[in-house]
């Protein structure tokens, strides 16, 4: 059983493998570098490594044990309906997941192998399956930062459109598109 570090961000809570012993570095990069002296380290994902300290860093929640690939539940990973949701995916039925800017590929990944088993291709799997991503834009003219709504089919359902309304992305001109090529498929 690994041990996991989890730490909470405005998304939702992430995981960095926890190693306290020279034994939890077994089979990692790591073995035979990080030293004893050094633990405990949270190695993370990304080919690095860094002291663990959860005395002072303020996002640290707990210590958790787990052998699965996605050691907390999709819905804590990736706020599920968050009332502050500003990016992430929409299900068909309205519900959404939340993500940082860069973390779209990274959500539809434990999205899909949830919603979706067996897949490959994680965003296009979730697009086919009438999932829409809700992005960061920059129009790259006025330094300006916004929401555009993507729909791989081109439709959305009536609970993503009604979704849509209640975080105020009705009015995007996307998303006025979108509608209206969907209204047949109502």
């Amino acid at each position: 059983m690994k041990k996991y570090a989890v730490y909470k961000s405005e998304t939702g809570y992430y995981c960095y493998e926890y190693c306290d012993t020279i034994e939890s570095l077994e089979g990692t990069s790591f073995e035979g570098i990080i030293q004893k002296d050094t633990l405990p380290v949270v190695l993370d994902g990304k080919g690095g490594y860094f002291r663990f300290d959860g005395e002072t860093d303020p996002n640290f929640t707990e210590i958790i044990e787990s052998d699965e690939e996605y050691p907390l539940p999709v819905e804590k990973m990736f706020f599920k309906n968050d009332k502050n949701f500003k990016l992430g995916w929409m299900s068909p039925d309205g519900d959404t997941y939340s993500c940082d800017y860069t973390g779209h590929t990274k959500a539809a990944k434990a999205l899909a192998k949830k919603f979706l088993p067996p897949t490959e291709y994680y965003e296009r799997a979730l697009g086919r399956a009438g999932w829409i991503k809700i992005i960061d834009s920059w129009d790259g003219t006025e330094r300006r930062h916004g929401q555009f709504v993507y729909s791989m089919s081109g439709k959305i359902t009536n609970r993503q459109a009604d979704k849509l309304f209640d975080l105020g992305l009705y009015e995007n001109p996307e998303v006025k598109k979108i509608i209206a090529d969907s209204e047949n498929y109502w």
